[in-house]
């Protein structure tokens, strides 16, 4: 594999509830957060489930270089943080989410979830593991305008 880690934005972490995480987090991290996102329809692909949509709830800090993502998702689902909050996975940012992902395939890692089945070139993000467990999402780096505008203060539109 060859995608490049210090291009490492994010750290993600599953919550059971986003607002009650955003308020406890914030003061004591001294960090703010952008405004929360409260996606219906967050499209989703597994090996186990095939593609999804599921309701997805998540913000993240707006201070970095190295920001917090807090995930909010449905029972049972990957973003679940109900049974299993805490640390889920670590961000970069990618030029090409496929080939990253099919480089680390080829290396003896899974892919855990991605926006669309690999067959469709995984989407804009795909969440990949090795033997090890520990989960790196790859992350279109050409989606960073929209995240620097959304932590600026503006929308992730």
């Amino acid at each position: 594999m060859t995608f490049d880690y210090q291009q490492l934005y994010h750290t993600g972490i599953r919550v059971p509830d986003l607002e009650a995480a955003m308020a406890e987090l914030g003061s004591t991290l001294n960090v703010t957060w952008a405004t929360a996102v409260d996606n219906p329809a967050q499209a989703v692909w597994t090996p186990d489930q095939g593609q999804q949509s599921l309701r997805l709830k998540f913000t993240y800090s707006c201070e970095g270089p190295q920001h917090i993502e807090l995930l909010e998702g449905p029972a049972g689902s990957l973003w679940d943080g109900r049974e299993h909050p805490g640390v889920h996975h670590q961000g970069v940012w990618v030029d090409d989410v496929a080939a990253e992902a099919d480089r680390a395939r080829a290396a003896g890692w899974t892919i855990a979830a991605a926006a669309k089945s690999p067959d469709e070139g995984y989407g804009n993000f795909a969440y990949i593991q090795p033997p090890s467990g520990m989960i790196v999402e790859l992350v279109n780096a050409a989606i960073k305008p929209r995240f620097d505008a959304w932590w600026a203060g503006g929308s992730l539109g």
